[in-house]
Parts: structure tokens; C-alpha cells; sequence
């Protein structure tokens, strides 16, 4: 009740595009069923934290409209909420949020209005399960102005989340974000020298960001790369809190893509979608049962409303309201659904190849290691293979792209019948 939540689904620099061409990363489809900031809220809400802000500007359409459906109906107690605080200007701010810090300055009219004690900080596109209560705890305990929540392990990435260095007691004493000057690699001489690496999650006293924001670094944007890193400077007492559970930041097409297969597994290291004392909330969508009609289907997670005639599904995620046709192999692969159905559209002198291929994919069409973005368009006798072992291919004209050897189809995309991708 003395914590809220600030949630960030979004951010201009994605690593994760063309996914993220019409969306932000927080509103991503996820394992058939969910967006990518759903395990971010569910975590709120299973750790009784039922104040939760989220901040969003970029792409925001999408990532609005689900968080509105979504925690509408969810009970939060009489004070809870998901409020929705979209980038706005005023006449003191002509422009739009400059980062997170800028974001949270500009919002703070609205952040104070409950007494609370805390800010808890998070990113709205990383997939982990955590009890925030055990970190406000911890937080609590060691009487700390701020607390970072990060792994023991050193990671080898650059995600710009910062690399942090504690001493015997678990206090952070030095704060590297810049990532490239400076190389990360997992060994031995790094975690003994107390390295760790951040995950982007701040616990901060109400009291101290209010300071930080407005007084000490009044015109940063950034809250991870400069307002922490100036609270370490200046000697406040910054707390690591270590977590040892899955955690994946989404840093690539291939990392998404490894977290969904995951998914899909009987015994995994993974996310856990199934944990019945963790669950995780969505929107809620009243579809009807998946209509599987003749098909083979074999470690698998298929989503709701789908129609699934006489295929062949293998190691794959199926989102939603997905229409696989006749004789077609899916294989290793995420299906991402769409977001409405359709069988027949009548001609009005438009583009024919939209109209004559409905949404789903077509009959005798093969889709091995491949991501399938919403709303697609997939014809007859379609193979999507990566038939020349491709790494890093641009086709975004011819509506996909290739990258970590993943084939990903953008949302709304044509492919003709007899494609070869």
C-alpha cells in the first residue's frame, strides 16, 4: 500500500524492430496469450503492489489500448489502479518526455497525489517473475535512499542498463553505464571484484527522487544512466538487491524469440506461465474454443479462437485467432494471431493481392524458424525457410526481415502465393 509502481513500456531506441514498427516493445504479443508487459504488472499486483503508473509515448497506441482492457476488471483494493499517463504537452513543457527522468519530473504533479513511500522503477518489456516485497524488504532493512534490483552474474551484452560494483556490504560504490568502453565478460575476476549487472529496476524513497529529479540533476533525462549513477556520485546510499531467478531484457530478435520457445517446454529454466500462485493477468477476450479440425499439433502452445483445419504444428507458438489452412507444416516457429477474423473480403478496386489473400496462413505452405507478426497475410505453397541460411537480411519492401537467422514477417504483410522466402 506505501509503494507505487512506475512502470515504462516503451523507449525510441528498440532492438527488437520490426516488431516494434507499429507498437512498443511493453505491447509485444508473448506466449500466444499475452503482451510483454503483462509479467511486468502481474508481478506488481501478485507482490500487493496496487498503485501502478505507466509512463508511455512511443508507438503508445497499441501498448494503451491494452493496458485500458486489460486491468480494468482486476482487483486492486479501493485505492488501486493501472492509470495510463500518456506524453502530453502543457504550456510549461512544449515537447514531448525526453526520457525516463524527464517523463517522471513532468509527471510528478500526478505521482504524489497518495502518500506513499516509495517509487518502485521498472521497465515494461523484460520477462522475469519476482516478489518486489522481498526487495522493498531489503530496501527497508539496510535503510538505503535507493535500491537496485541486479544479477550476480555479469552478462556479456549492451544494453545500457549499467554495470555496478558493491563492496562486502552489497552497496553500490560505482555505476558504469557506458557499456562499450569498458568490456563485460562473465568471469570469475569480475564477480569477485563484486560486479554485477543491473537490471533497471530502482526502488527509490519518495522523498529522494523528488530531490533527485528537481534539485540535484534538474535537467537529466535519463533516470538509469544519469540520475543513479549521480546518486552513487554524490554518496547516498545505493543498495544492490541480488536476484537470482530467470530474467531475459528482450536485447534481440533472437533473444524474444529463445524466451517464446522457452515457453513451450515441460521442464524449463524459463518464464513459468503456469505458476498458479504467480499468475499472469491480460486482457480479457471472450473468444471461443480453438476449433483444431484433423490437425497435428506436438509440443506446442496454442492460443484462443484459432482455427486450425488439417496441418501440421511442431515446437510453435499460435497466437490468437490464428487461421492455419490445409496441409501446412509449422515448425519451431511463433505464430503471433490477428486481431480479428476474416475469410472472404469483397473487391473495391484496391490492391488485389490484399484482398484475395485473407489473414492466416494459406494451404501447402511450410514456416520453419519463424516469427509471424500480427494481421499477416500468408498465401498458398509459401515456404519460409531461410532457404540460403541467411543471418542478417533486409527485405522489409518485400515485408520481411531476416535477423539471428529468424525469419520475422512484419504485422499486416502480404506474402503471394508461391513465395520463397
Amino acid at each position: 500500500q506505501s509503494v507505487a509502481a512506475i512502470v515504462f513500456g516503451d523507449g525510441s531506441e528498440s532492438r527488437l524492430y520490426p516488431l516494434t514498427k507499429r507498437r512498443s516493445e511493453g505491447a509485444i504479443p508473448m506466449a500466444a496469450n499475452y503482451r510483454l508487459i503483462d509479467a511486468v504488472v502481474s508481478n506488481c499486483i501478485n507482490s500487493n503492489i496496487n498503485k501502478i503508473y505507466a509512463l508511455t509515448q512511443f508507438n503508445s497506441t497499441s501498448l494503451n489500448a491494452h493496458l485500458s482492457k486489460a486491468y480494468t476488471g482486476v482487483s486492486l483494493g479501493k485505492e488501486g489502479f493501472v492509470e495510463v499517463i500518456a506524453a502530453y504537452q502543457s504550456p510549461d513543457h512544449q515537447g514531448w518526455f525526453q526520457g525516463s527522468a524527464d517523463a517522471m519530473r513532468r509527471c510528478m504533479w500526478v505521482l504524489e497525489e497518495y502518500p506513499v513511500t516509495e517509487f518502485l522503477v521498472l521497465p515494461g518489456h523484460h520477462l522475469y517473475q519476482m516478489d518486489y516485497q522481498k526487495l522493498i524488504e531489503a530496501h527497508r532493512n539496510s535503510k538505503a535512499d535507493i535500491s537496485i534490483s541486479a544479477i550476480s552474474a555479469v552478462r556479456n551484452h549492451s544494453s545500457g542498463l549499467g554495470l555496478i560494483r558493491l563492496n562486502s556490504e552489497g552497496q553500490v560504490i560505482e555505476f558504469n553505464v557506458n557499456l562499450e568502453t569498458k568490456p563485460i565478460n562473465e568471469s570469475s575476476h569480475n564477480i569477485a571484484c563484486g560486479y554485477s549487472s543491473s537490471m533497471g529496476i530502482y526502488l527509490i524513497n519518495r522523498d529522494i527522487m523528488a530531490k533527485l529529479l528537481n534539485e540535484y540533476y534538474p535537467d537529466a533525462n535519463d533516470f538509469g544512466s544519469e540520475v543513479i549513477p549521480g546518486a552513487v556520485s554524490m554518496g547516498m546510499k545505493v543498495q544492490a538487491y541480488l536476484f537470482d531467478g530467470y530474467w531475459e531484457e528482450m536485447r534481440s530478435i533472437e533473444a524474444f524469440y529463445t524466451a517464446n520457445m522457452e515457453c513451450i517446454k515441460t521442464s524449463t529454466n524459463g518464464y513459468n506461465f503456469y505458476d498458479r500462485d504467480s499468475p499472469v493477468y491480460t486482457t480479457p477476450r471472450y473468444l471461443p474454443p480453438t476449433l483444431i479440425s484433423d490437425a497435428v499439433i506436438t509440443d506446442s502452445v496454442i492460443g484462443h479462437g484459432c482455427i486450425l483445419n488439417r496441418c501440421k504444428i511442431k515446437g510453435s507458438i499460435v497466437g490468437t485467432r490464428t487461421r492455419i489452412g490445409d496441409r501446412v507444416t509449422v515448425e519451431d516457429s511463433i505464430i503471433m494471431g490477428s486481431d480479428t477474423y476474416q475469410q472472404y473480403v469483397q473487391s473495391n478496386g484496391g490492391d488485389r493481392k490484399c484482398l484475395d489473400i485473407p489473414i492466416g496462413i494459406g494451404e501447402d505452405t511450410l514456416v520453419r524458424k519463424a516469427i509471424i507478426d500480427k494481421n499477416a497475410r500468408i498465401g498458398s505453397n509459401v515456404l519460409i525457410i531461410n532457404k540460403d541460411d541467411v543471418q542478417e537480411g533486409e527485405r522489409e519492401a518485400n515485408g520481411y526481415i531476416i535477423s539471428g537467422g529468424i525469419v520475422v514477417v512484419l504485422q499486416g504483410a502480404v506474402i503471394p502465393d508461391g513465395s520463397i522466402l
